[in-house]
């Protein structure tokens, strides 16, 4: 890679470092990526078949999931490596045992990535969405491997695409095969590089499906939401400024239930949001330790990880937040169950946002007015219907991306016949 990029990959490792001592997420990648080699050179055995999945954060490792359970499943023999660089995924899924090693990936300079890959040592490695880091991809051709970037979507703005981008054109040539969401993608990688192009859709929508037929009952919440005179709303990945639009309504609405799922929590963040709603507050932690009872209560938040993907199926209609943000977070996590959506006006990125606006199965805001506007249909029944099963029949309609992805990678010669590296 060339001195910019090395110098700017120098810089941010540096201020990470820097804010460590003052800021938890910055320490807990410090602390993470200084254990990665030796957790490496402890797990990773001579003669092994290994696969290397990155993801940049838990929105990324919930597209790359389906992917990694086909290969457990179907592969056994081959261990996972998965690894992540940012602390809200690490922290979530480090116990996850679809993957033999889990670990932080460490700043893409150089050297880290020459040991990176000289210990793991993969047979293929694979790239979910958004992850390109030029040095760990340079490692991985200097050996010959295979590099697959899947769930990509592009846009004309990327530097890819802008005459100061050389670099980052580069790195599209070191993957050995790009599977996009959509043909607007591939279009726009045929006019800079020659790298092969799959139109394979968004795994994300496999994800939500094999969840949708494995989610788990939750007896407390589904008793809450049946208690709701009209209907129940949840608020998921729920960010601060979301919930200066959504929780002055639902105060105004007594016959509205609410369930909020923070994207982040700490005990000043709950007290916060109990101070701020009308009525009785618990958390789910505390039902579920048997401190306090949602029956009489207004809105139950949920202070505890890998529940929102179950607890989307008691709900009416779902307000996904981030909208005021950096973007939206999972809406076909909450659309699979086959309610409307809502959300804020940071969505351009996602595709996904863009179907379900056009088939009817979502709503969008970018002002109080707008939202409240948008609240008065999702307050009818027959609109929530209609708007619901547009979701569902969307989310079915693109199923099957995983599917052509393993027909790709179950081709890698070391994958297919019985050398072992």
């Amino acid at each position: 890679m060339n001195l910019i990029y090395n110098t700017g990959i120098a810089l941010y490792a540096a201020a990470i470092k820097a804010a460590a001592p003052f800021h938890r997420k910055a320490a807990l990648m410090t602390r993470g990526q200084a254990r990665t080699f030796s957790l490496l050179s402890s797990l990773c055995k001579p003669g092994e078949k290994r696969v290397w999945v990155h993801a940049a954060s838990l929105g990324e490792f919930e597209q790359g999931r389906p992917f990694i359970e086909r290969l457990r499943r179907e592969m056994p023999d081959v261990r996972i490596v998965l690894t992540f660089f940012s602390p809200s995924g690490y922290e979530v899924r480090k116990n996850f045992a679809g993957a033999d090693v889990v670990c932080y990936l460490p700043f893409d300079t150089p050297a880290n990535a020459r040991r990176f890959v000289s210990i793991v040592s993969p047979v293929c490695a694979i790239f979910v969405k958004y992850e390109f880091w030029g040095n760990y991809l340079s490692a991985l051709a200097a050996r010959g491997i295979p590099v697959f970037l899947i769930s990509a979507i592009f846009r004309p703005g990327q530097i890819f695409f802008r005459p100061w981008g050389r670099a980052f054109r580069r790195m599209l040539g070191s993957f050995t095969r790009i599977f996009v969401q959509d043909e607007a993608s591939a279009t726009l990688l045929a006019s800079v590089t020659s790298t092969p192009v799959t139109v394979a859709g968004d795994t994300r929508f496999d994800r939500v499906t094999d969840v949708l037929h494995t989610t788990f009952e939750i007896p407390a919440i589904e008793s809450f939401a049946r208690c709701a005179p009209t209907f129940t709303l949840i608020a998921g990945s729920s960010w601060p400024q979301d919930e200066n639009l959504y929780i002055p309504w639902v105060n105004s609405r007594p016959d509205v239930r609410l369930i909020i799922a923070p994207h982040e929590f700490d005990s000043r963040r709950i007290a916060d949001l109990r101070a701020r709603i009308s009525g009785k507050c618990v958390t789910l932690s505390e039902i579920e330790e048997g401190k306090a009872t949602a029956n009489d209560a207004r809105c139950i938040i949920v202070d505890c990880f890998g529940r929102l993907s179950s607890i989307y199926r008691y709900a009416d209609a779902a307000y996904i937040g981030g909208g005021f943000g950096t973007g939206i977070h999972n809406i076909n996590e909450a659309a699979v169950y086959g309610i409307p959506v809502i959300f804020g006006p940071r969505h351009s990125k996602f595709k996904e946002a863009t179907d379900l606006l056009a088939c009817g199965g979502a709503l969008t805001f970018s002002t109080r007015q707008e939202f409240e506007a948008a609240m008065i249909r999702v307050s009818d029944p027959a609109w929530r219907r209609k708007a619901g099963s547009a979701a569902a029949t969307y989310i079915k309609a693109n199923l099957g991306a995983t599917d052509i992805v393993w027909q790709e990678f179950k081709k890698i010669p070391l994958l297919s016949d019985s050398a072992v590296i």
